[in-house]
């Protein structure tokens, strides 16, 4: 069939950077302090491990969306030869089954046509059987497939914990853009151990009577009122502002990797002892946990990503290097980090927080960019992300399909509200933005990065099976094709949630 994105494609090579930045966001900047509270070789095993269960459940993703596409197809084809059949004369012995597979079961592969009578070999049989109908050229989003694949409590289910999702990620950008610009703010005012404090009562300026945690507040206040007005309206045409901060996050990012590789060599050649951060703390797991989770989260958006891809044919090999690169940067990262600095921030820029000592107007530059690189960023998605829990919210509650029909508070006021006003009450009691991504990250994640997918490959394979059969192979389906695999995902989990709602409780 014709490609309906054809004028939308890209090459492999885009598709592999995209994702890229699409997974190394926000949750990067926290690996640093949960690695600190795990241990280095604790939390060097268990990215490794948490990272292979992320890209199991991108593979049913990409299974789930094949098998959408193949329904699509199978539903053109019989309306087509539906319509073929009502111009053939009334006398014709051809006979149209609603539920008959249009392809006769076989156990070997079905790249050409079979010819033993069971199905006419029209040309548009033979396009169907050596394209095998399971394809990725129409875009097919994650609701879409909750929609075809789940019933009406698995489709609650599915929006309910979107939203839940995006409400964490809602209320860690709006800690993190809060706490960035407070640290800024009040950078100068204190010593060094002075700024290592969390004393909420600790003054900003040493002649008023606003605490660093009001400054927080008032930060985080200026950042709701200057973004939240654009829940109202749809956020278009940001493909240069994404652009811009795709850079951004690429500078900050090889900055800060490079600036603690220069402090470990200073180090090693100075009389100062070397840095040795703890090696396993088991307490430390529910918050790597959750963090490693919110780190390699893609999967809601995955249709748009992959299906402009031009040349599909190596998809599993661009996911696989995709994720062995990020991978080996987060741990770069990490481990960088806990070994150049005593003490890591819950935000790893807050460890170059501009200092009053620094000369030099170069390195100065690079320290304040390091600091407002969250607020630079994340207010670029901050819109977007509103918009999207805003309908997803729509979408939960009313129907969209007489979304007309309601009064004008109900469309227009109240879901933009209620979108944006949780993560405000949220962050005004809490400034931490380890205990947001870990809570987001393992509750709200989990459902979105392993139950969903899941429940979607499950699901989708058992149709497929029903209404086109299984002699047709897919080409797109999961390399983890045994029910085992699944239970696997789904034992490990019941561990992470129990894992971190025991600490929660403690």
């Amino acid at each position: 069939m014709p490609n309906r994105n054809a004028q939308e494609e890209y090459p492999t090579w885009v598709g592999f950077v995209f994702i890229f930045n699409l997974i190394v966001g926000t949750g990067a900047l926290t690996l640093p302090s949960a690695f600190s509270h795990a241990g280095w070789v604790l939390g060097s095993g268990l990215i490794v491990v948490l990272a292979f269960v992320s890209y199991m459940t991108v593979t049913f993703v990409i299974e789930t969306m094949s098998c959408a596409n193949a329904i699509q197809n199978w539903k053109r084809l019989q309306y087509l030869k539906r319509d073929r059949v009502v111009e053939q004369d009334e006398d014709s012995n051809v006979e149209t089954m609603e539920g008959e597979p249009l392809l006769a079961q076989t156990s070997g592969s079905t790249e050409e046509p079979l010819t033993d009578g069971s199905i006419e070999q029209t040309p548009l049989n033979i396009m169907y059987c050596r394209n095998q109908y399971y394809s990725l050229s129409t875009k097919v989003e994650l609701a879409e497939m909750a929609n075809l694949f789940f019933g009406r409590v698995g489709r609650f289910l599915f929006y309910f914990c979107l939203a839940v999702y995006l409400y964490g990620d809602l209320s860690i950008y709006s800690a993190a853009v809060a706490k960035s610009l407070r640290d800024v703010i009040c950078a100068h005012n204190h010593s060094a151990s002075a700024m290592d404090s969390d004393d909420w009562s600790l003054r900003c300026w040493e002649e008023s009577s606003l605490s660093r945690f009001d400054i927080y507040r008032i930060c985080l206040v200026v950042f709701i009122g200057i973004l939240g007005p654009f829940t109202f309206f749809n956020v278009q045409k940001t493909k240069y502002l994404q652009l811009i901060t795709v850079l951004f996050r690429w500078l900050a990012f090889s900055v800060m990797i490079s600036i603690a590789i220069h402090r470990l060599f200073s180090r090693s050649n100075s009389d100062d002892p070397p840095i040795v951060p703890k090696r396993v703390d088991i307490n430390g797991i529910p918050y790597l946990i959750g963090t490693c989770i919110y780190s390699f989260m893609c999967h809601h958006s995955l249709p748009s990503l992959l299906t402009p891809i031009s040349n599909k044919r190596r998809l599993k090999m661009l996911l696989s290097a995709d994720y062995a690169l990020i991978c080996a940067f987060y741990l770069s990262l990490a481990l960088t980090g806990i070994f150049a600095f005593a003490e890591i921030k819950d935000l790893y820029t807050l460890n170059f927080v501009p200092s009053s000592d620094q000369d030099s107007i170069f390195l100065k530059t690079i320290e304040y960019f390091l600091a407002l690189f969250p607020v630079f960023t994340l207010s670029a998605s901050f819109p977007i992300i509103a918009i999207t829990l805003r309908s997803n919210l729509q979408t939960l509650f009313l129907d969209t399909t007489q979304i007309e029909s309601y009064n004008f508070f109900l469309r227009k006021l109240f879901f933009p509200l209620l979108a944006i006003v949780p993560p405000i009450c949220i962050c005004f009691f809490t400034e931490s933005v380890v205990s947001l991504v870990g809570f987001t990250g393992c509750y709200a994640g989990t459902g979105i990065q392993y139950l969903i997918p899941i429940g979607l490959v499950f699901a989708a394979r058992r149709t497929c099976e029903s209404m086109i059969g299984r002699g047709i192979l897919n080409d797109f389906r999961s390399p983890f094709k045994g029910t085992i695999w699944l239970v696997l995902v789904l034992c490990w989990t019941i561990a992470c949630l129990v894992l971190v709602t025991i600490d929660l409780i403690k």
